[in-house]
């Protein structure tokens, strides 16, 4: 199995109630190889809601407790997006994930790069909430921008 960011499947639970549609990957959603998750809706976050980015570090700080997840109306996300995190996490150990595509520069998903908390599009280094905890437990991440086909039939050969 592969996790999958539900948003790139096309299931309409990005913050602004769209979808972040991939192409690619819709290919092989009739597969039963991927394993679609929101973190924020398995958070109790509902669609649509403000959006939302991590003020004081990155997914890993939020773990820590030294980071916090705020909306820009100025609502406090953090516990939603740890309890969306450990939901995911639990889904993805049941099914013996190893690795995931998410959605890239989320607050829940995002790898490798994140938005800094001002709301201003600024870009920091470090990983989302639940890609964040995912590492923690061994599942390579990976976003849609590293996506190819190659990478795609290596990820799900890999699988099974």
């Amino acid at each position: 199995m592969l996790l999958v960011s539900s948003c790139l499947l096309g299931q309409n639970v990005k913050y602004s109630g769209g979808s972040n549609y991939c192409q690619l990957l819709a290919k092989y959603d009739d597969s039963g190889l991927l394993l679609p998750v929101c973190p924020e809706c398995l958070g109790q976050l509902l669609v649509p809601r403000p959006p939302a980015e991590i003020e004081g570090g990155t997914g890993r700080d939020v773990l820590a407790g030294a980071a916090r997840v705020y909306s820009k109306d100025g609502s406090d996300l953090t516990a939603n997006f740890i309890s969306g995190a450990e939901a995911v996490l639990k889904l993805a150990q049941q099914a013996g994930v190893k690795y995931a595509i998410l959605k890239a520069r989320s607050p829940s998903c995002g790898a490798g790069k994140v938005y800094n908390g001002s709301f201003d599009g600024t870009l920091i280094n470090g990983d989302g909430v639940t890609t964040a905890l995912l590492k923690q437990y061994g599942i390579t991440v990976y976003t849609e921008l590293d996506l190819t086909a190659e990478l795609l039939e290596k990820l799900l050969g890999n699988e099974g």
